[in-house]
């Protein structure tokens, strides 16, 4: 007779998106790295809300823009700041005009 080992199955323990953001939220590294960042993440939250409001797809604004889903997923993306020729495509795409504004800090 031959012994069947049982294994454990060793569950991964995954943390909660919340959790993770309240503990980075405290540590000034993550302050100073999110303020450095939150004009390119509000210029994507406002080239997201855009894409919305003409309820369009990455790829069907890709084809209005004469580009590529990938490309549009790019922009949407944090991490590179986009030209603003390329901005005048994608507010026309989405049926807006784009506006350039400076504001006191």
């Amino acid at each position: 007779m031959s012994k069947t080992s049982k294994k454990k199955v060793r569950r991964a323990r995954t943390i909660p998106h919340e959790k993770l953001y309240a503990k980075w939220r405290r540590e000034p590294e993550f302050q100073k790295a999110q303020a450095e960042l939150a004009d390119e993440f509000a210029l994507v939250a406002e080239l997201i809300r855009a894409r919305m409001k003409a309820g369009l797809t990455q790829a069907e604004l890709a084809e209005r823009m004469q580009s590529t889903q990938p490309a549009v997923a790019r922009l949407e993306g944090a991490g590179r700041i986009p030209s603003t020729r390329t901005l005048q495509r994608y507010a026309r795409a989405t049926g807006h005009k784009l506006c350039i504004k400076l504001v006191p800090a």
